[in-house]
């Protein structure tokens, strides 16, 4: 992976957020590819129980300051950064007052969830993206983890695709089985066709509920990875029906060689 460019895109990663498949893998495979000399860069949602000044994020003032167009609302984008200690590996913070001041991630202290988790979604692709191409940093490998950067490659593909910067950048999304009950909300459609994506492309979004979320992810994405030993059956099938490449589970003590060759072998030259 020597000199590749992998963005990996996580809703958690630790030591941010507590040790869950999703935060772990998030850590574990850019340390990987940082050990074998590729460039990386990590981006995940500035939650606001994530301590700042243990972990000492900053502002990146140069980075922040644009405002995102979320269903006719300008949103302002503030940029975060911080380091992994010994590990010399830098993780951006997508963050506005609004989505993400608030002590808690996906949910409220009954377990709910927040009800502009759509919107956060919306919000954290974007940020991703224009962020990106403000660092002028053209990803080999883009690596999607987590149900709520799930809009990330629906983006590229439709909102962002006559972009330069992206043309040659595969897109890899990895299926846990850290689900949701319900659904988001039900104007999730409507807020996303506002950005005047193909219609055709959202319509899942009709009933914007996990196995749905997933499935536009992998629906846009060049390659999967399997993130979980067992995954939804519904996922699981539709998984197994795909043509493109699709990378079996594989435990965090012995995923190194395997995502590397899939990396290498695979995606980069599908």
């Amino acid at each position: 992976m020597k000199d590749k460019r992998i963005l990996y895109v996580s809703s958690e990663v630790v030591p941010y957020l507590p040790e869950t498949e999703i935060s772990s893998m998030s850590f574990e495979a850019p340390r990987m590819v940082n050990k074998q000399g590729g460039q990386i860069r990590i981006f995940m949602p500035r939650f606001g129980n994530i301590n700042e000044r243990r972990h000492q994020l900053h502002e990146v003032i140069r980075l922040s300051g644009i405002n995102l167009v979320i269903n006719d609302l300008d949103m302002p984008l503030i940029i975060k950064v911080a380091s992994i200690p010994k590990e010399r590996i830098q993780v951006y913070f997508i963050d506005n007052e609004d989505y993400f001041k608030r002590k808690a991630t996906l949910t409220d202290e009954d377990g709910k969830l927040f009800s502009d988790n759509d919107e956060r979604a919306i919000f954290f692709a974007k940020g991703v993206i224009e962020t990106v191409k403000k660092l002028n940093w053209a990803p080999d490998i883009i690596h999607v983890n987590g149900w709520l950067a799930s809009l990330l490659p629906l983006y590229l593909k439709e909102f962002y695709k006559t972009e330069p910067l992206f043309t040659e950048s595969k897109i890899v999304t990895s299926v846990y089985n850290q689900s949701f009950d319900g659904a988001l909300d039900n104007g999730m459609l409507a807020k996303v066709n506002f950005d005047e994506i193909d219609v055709e492309a959202t319509k899942l979004l009709e009933q914007p509920n996990y196995n749905n979320l997933m499935k536009i992810a992998i629906d846009n994405s060049d390659a999967i990875i399997r993130g979980s030993k067992e995954l939804p059956e519904e996922l699981d099938t539709y998984l197994n029906d795909l043509t493109k490449p699709v990378l079996d589970y594989f435990s965090i003590e012995e995923f190194a060689d395997p995502y590397t060759e899939f990396y290498t072998n695979t995606v980069l030259n599908s």
